[in-house]
């Protein structure tokens, strides 16, 4: 029987923030790097555009209207200092959260080599 996990969303966040930090984007250019960089991840745009919203509200990032491209135009975000404590804090539970991981993987690898 497989097993098949859900991908986590719960740090869709932290990797939108980190995304700002690199350059200030527009949504889908944040969705395709994600989908990039992290396939895995799997984020629809509709959890993206509600992430930037909430971020936007809690005052993490900011948005202007970019409309130097042709066709319509893109709100796009850059990361404030709030969102660089946010990535910060971000940054604290991601490697709280790999050391409890990484004793997993090796308590599971001691185990099963028994």
């Amino acid at each position: 029987m497989k097993v098949r996990l859900r991908p986590q969303s719960r740090h869709l966040p932290a990797f939108i923030l980190l995304a700002l930090a690199e350059e200030p984007l527009h949504g889908g250019a944040i969705l395709t790097a994600l989908s990039d960089r992290i396939p895995r991840l799997a984020p629809d745009s509709a959890a993206v555009y509600r992430t930037l919203q909430q971020c936007e509200e809690d005052g993490e990032v900011v948005s202007e209207w970019d409309t130097s491209a042709r066709g319509p135009a893109r709100k796009r975000y850059r990361l404030t200092k709030a969102g660089w404590k946010k990535l910060d804090a971000w940054r604290e539970d991601i490697e709280a959260r790999a050391a409890a991981l990484n004793y997993f993987l090796q308590t599971y690898e001691a185990i099963r080599k028994r």
